[in-house]
């Protein structure tokens, strides 16, 4: 009987899968882009053409050669072959992703949920320090965090995760505001289940959904500040294989061989569409107000 329901239920999600992505094939598109990209992190030794191009590897004879069969993106100013480098550099961009949202959530969401559930002085506190994190630049406070901490891309991370944290605050309580005046809630306080109870079983799941979407997106907006930082050297350094420090790498002689940003650039670029793709989808899914 178990094993029949689960069945059910797999056909039904299958066929709602199938109606989404007639309803919204980008959804699609972008999820297709994003397995591709974590297969790439997954088996770059086995799909890459130089595997040793993406850690020491050095060939002074094949430095700067352009597009070819031999090497399908080029190589750069030391003859690494530059597809061999950018399928590597998937792995570095999932990593950037998934650890600068895991910091950000792990700090926001409780951040959030005491701030929305308590009231009071006490989100009056919370929200006011993450107003300060918010009041600079997007650019400029990871920048400043991680020159203070010195530049490597586990510093450029940190920096990034701290200036995203209060965007999940910011979510999380707004959602808490709303939730824990619903019907289900006061119940659950009319029988006498502790707030964190309440917290937890209650007010966490129906406040994660738009967390969920906002978290798909920023994957992308991560991996472009991570760049970004790498470009301007306060990022990762030599051996790390990431895409930005592949173009600052070649900015000096770039206008004479293109392909040494171009494909980097390319690659930054679909990422992030591609996760805003995603997360426009789950939208979708997760929003009912989107629903048909």
């Amino acid at each position: 009987m178990k094993t029949s329901a689960w069945i059910r239920r797999l056909k039904e999600s299958m066929r709602y899968l199938l109606h989404l992505g007639r309803r919204n094939p980008l959804f699609i598109l972008g999820m297709v882009v994003v397995l591709g990209l974590v297969f790439c992190a997954i088996f770059a030794p086995l799909i890459t053409p130089y595997p040793n191009d993406a850690k020491f590897g050095i060939n002074f004879a094949e430095k700067l050669q352009s597009p070819s069969a031999r090497h399908l993106f080029g190589s750069d100013a030391l003859g690494r072959d530059i597809f061999t480098r950018v399928i590597f550099g998937a792995r570095m961009s999932l990593q950037i992703g998934i650890t600068v949202i895991s910091i950000a959530l792990v700090i926001g969401i409780p951040l959030g949920l005491i701030a929305g559930f308590a009231g009071g002085k006490i989100d009056e506190l919370i929200m006011r320090v993450a107003d300060v994190f918010l009041a600079f630049p997007s650019i400029l406070l990871p920048l400043a965090i991680a020159a203070a901490l010195g530049a490597s891309i586990v510093n450029a991370m940190i920096a990034i995760a701290v200036s995203w944290f209060p965007w999940y605050v910011r979510i999380i309580r707004a959602q808490v505001l709303s939730v824990k005046e619903e019907l289900y809630v006061e119940s659950a306080r009319s029988i006498g289940v502790s707030n964190f109870r309440i917290i937890i079983r209650h007010i966490l799941p129906n406040s994660l959904s738009p967390v969920i979407i906002q978290a798909s997106m920023d994957m992308g907006y991560t991996i472009l500040a991570a760049a970004s930082l790498s470009f301007i050297g306060v990022g990762a350094k030599p051996p790390t294989v990431e895409w930005g420090l592949m173009i600052t790498s070649a900015r000096a002689y770039y206008m004479d061989y293109w392909w040494t940003v171009i494909f980097p650039g390319l690659a930054i670029f679909i990422t992030v569409l591609a996760f805003n793709l995603v997360g426009d989808g789950l939208r979708d899914i997760l929003d009912p107000k989107m629903r048909d």
